[in-house]
């Protein structure tokens, strides 16, 4: 009997094997025969999963989002229930963090995909739909916060957002960088969020 393959399986172990190119030399040198060795697969049988370099670039991300968003909900999971909008937003960004080996290469993999998305606008258009959903958590982590008297009122939570994915992004940059330590980063995030929960 010939052996079953799982084509979503295969599917996640080519995005693995794009990732770890990524993290080593970044995306623009590697073509679709180097991920095919990375994957110890043949060529064409990485065309059967995906026609182009950028399918499998956008595939590679969605799955990377995938894998964060689960490691965010088992994070808010292990809180007590219902949590606050603040450790929510606090234990969201921590994951987004490259604090361990895992965030590290989702944060390297982002970063090669926004140099290129740079320069190909049909690459931009992943990346313009995550920040607008990301930001809408965000405020309406705001407002709930608003609403149980933790913010200022007068606090817009649109702005508010966006600040914090700002803070996460440079944050993200000088960890990767070791201009900040871990314990270094967490203690700015924890100022920035006790500044803004306090009503």
């Amino acid at each position: 009997m010939p052996k079953r393959v799982d084509h979503e399986e295969r599917r996640r172990a080519i995005a693995e094997a794009l990732w770890r190119i990524a993290c080593a030399r970044g995306l623009d040198g590697a073509s679709l025969r180097d991920v095919a060795a990375e994957a110890g697969i043949s060529l064409g049988q990485l065309q059967h999963y995906f026609s182009s370099k950028d399918e499998m670039l956008v595939f590679a991300l969605k799955y990377l989002g995938g894998l964060a968003e689960e490691r965010i909900r088992t994070r808010l999971m292990g809180l007590a229930a219902p949590p606050s909008p603040r450790d929510v937003l606090r234990e969201t960004v921590t994951e987004m963090l490259p604090l361990d080996e895992k965030s590290r290469t989702g944060n390297l993999v982002q970063i090669a995909y926004f140099v290129r998305a740079l320069h190909d606008e049909r690459l931009r258009g992943h990346a313009r739909e995550g920040v607008p959903a990301l930001r809408a958590f965000f405020a309406d982590q705001v407002r709930a916060g608003i609403a149980r008297g933790e913010v200022d009122a007068t606090r817009a939570p649109e702005a508010e957002a966006m600040l914090l994915i700002a803070l996460t992004d440079g944050l993200t940059t000088y960890l990767l960088l070791e201009v900040c330590t871990p314990d270094e980063t967490k203690t700015l995030l924890e100022g920035h969020l006790e500044r803004l929960f306090t009503p």
